[in-house]
């Protein structure tokens, strides 16, 4: 069965209207497809069903809710080559990063029903404050309300569970508004939602023109939570209109990582690391490596290595199973890219390797002598660029890695355990990897941005502590 009949069924297509079309020929089969452009008034009413369903919802038993959870885990995992399928072909991602994708999704849904069992408050010893005897106290967390979450295109179904599994984790209904660029994998989940116990309206999508939406929303006091993940620009603009509702930013990075005086032994595997953290699904990823800073001592042989290896990526259509990388996500992307490419060598900047337009693509590009103000170090790239720098031993690399405007992830690969904690503890990152490119994200684990890198703090656990509030009880039996 096609993907246009799978979505055709599921998601009846006769009431929705025109989706913009795509820019190249693979995705000709999502072309036929179609999206409702959700307006104000439809909005509205979204709104309304939200609040009626969490009067309901928020009443649901930590257990009820975690079973719902797993419930959708198993769904998901059962539809788990349809749902690669779309996501490959609506997101241009390698199927193989598809299913991958897909397998961490599952496993999203599964932390959020193990978190959805663990939360738990607190009693407080009023009487260790004077008159305070006689007093039994309790705070316990309590679900916000409605969220309305804003996901991006680069993971639209992980990214999507990273807000909906602590959304329903902690007791609230969602309103969820994916990237127009990619719409089909979160219409797909929403059918696996009906498909399940999870009461109706609890989780609702909109799509249609995000900013006309976004800010509506931002107006409607029946919004209590906003989650957003994309760019800084609209980040702060979102902060500058919440006025007092709950939010949390996951924005840009410029990820650095520094590579040590390691044995030669070990360049091999490292290189291959930081080729795949700076060129996986094209460095679409607000985590990409985007800056290698290299000590002079391996810098020769590290390089030589890292080329080889990223002129051996294999371009080609995202359902080939052994391809590497395909089309960027749109024109406007590839165009952007190559022109500061342009810029960066038209000031003294040297292609070690790449840097050319390749259909819908760009080659994987490694480059060097770019300066530290240029868009490619102090911009996010969101694509295949690697900048490439050599290191002095009387450089101070803590120092050079702060001088960023963004602080999401950095790394750093050494053996010299001092040198290492007290870098950790200095730099002004929210995750620090060590012996690990920073293009690594495990779904647990806390995610948080620094400077211009975000607000609030996701992952599963931490992101269900974000969306609900503390209500304190008290007893006096005096």
């Amino acid at each position: 069965m096609s993907l246009l009949k799978i979505l055709g069924d599921e998601i009846n297509l006769s009431h929705l209207n025109q989706l913009p079309e795509y820019s190249y020929e693979y995705s000709g089969e999502l072309k036929a497809l179609q999206i409702k452009a959700f307006n104000q008034e439809v909005v509205k009413k979204v709104i309304a069903d939200s609040e009626k369903a969490y009067e309901g919802y928020r009443r649901v038993t930590a257990f009820e809710r975690s079973e719902i959870l797993f419930e959708l885990s198993r769904l998901l995992h059962e539809h788990r080559e349809v749902m690669a399928r779309i996501i490959s072909l609506e997101a241009k991602k390698p199927i193989k990063l598809a299913r991958a994708e897909v397998d961490r999704t599952v496993a999203t849904l599964k932390f959020s029903g193990i978190e959805a069992s663990k939360l738990e408050g607190e009693t407080i010893p009023l009487d260790a404050a004077p008159n305070g005897a006689g007093r039994e106290t309790l705070v316990k967390p309590e679900p916000v309300g409605i969220v309305y979450a804003v996901t991006p295109f680069n993971f639209p179904l992980n990214l999507a569970m990273h807000k909906i599994g602590p959304a329903l984790a902690a007791g609230n209904t969602i309103i969820v508004k994916p990237s127009e660029k990619t719409p089909f994998s979160t219409l797909f989940m929403n059918t696996l939602f009906k498909k399940s116990s999870l009461p109706e309206n609890v989780v609702q999508v909109v799509t249609g023109d995000g900013k006309e939406i976004t800010d509506y929303v931002l107006q409607q006091e029946e919004i209590k939570k906003i989650s957003f993940t994309g760019s800084v620009p609209v980040g702060k603009l979102i902060k500058s209109k919440v006025g007092l509702k709950k939010l949390t930013l996951e924005l840009g990075s410029t990820s650095p990582v520094y590579i040590d005086d390691v044995e030669e032994s070990l360049l091999d595997e490292i290189a291959s690391k930081v080729i795949n953290g700076a060129f996986s699904y094209n460095g679409q990823v607000c985590i990409s490596t985007q800056k290698v800073y290299i000590h002079e001592n391996i810098y020769e042989s590290f390089v030589g290595s890292m080329i080889e290896k990223a002129e051996a990526l294999k371009y080609g259509h995202p359902l080939e199973e052994n391809v590497d990388y395909t089309d960027l996500i749109d024109k406007n992307s590839q165009e952007r890219i190559l022109s500061w490419i342009e810029e960066a060598v038209n000031t003294g900047a040297k292609l070690l390797t790449g840097g050319k337009k390749i259909k819908g693509g760009v080659t994987p590009t490694l480059i060097t002598n770019v300066g530290e103000q240029m868009k490619l170090c102090t911009q996010e790239v969101f694509g295949p660029v690697l900048v490439v720098r050599k290191i002095k031993k009387e450089e101070n690399i803590v120092k050079l890695l702060n001088s960023s405007d963004n602080g999401l992830n950095a790394g750093i690969f050494s053996n010299d355990m001092k040198f290492v904690m007290n870098a950790a503890n200095e730099l002004d990152y929210g995750q620090v990897l060590i012996n690990d490119v920073p293009t690594l994200r495990f779904d647990n684990m806390p995610y948080s941005g620094r400077k211009n890198s975000g607000y609030g703090v996701e992952g599963v656990k931490y992101a269900v502590r974000e969306m609900m509030q503390s209500k304190m009880i008290s007893y006096n039996y005096k």
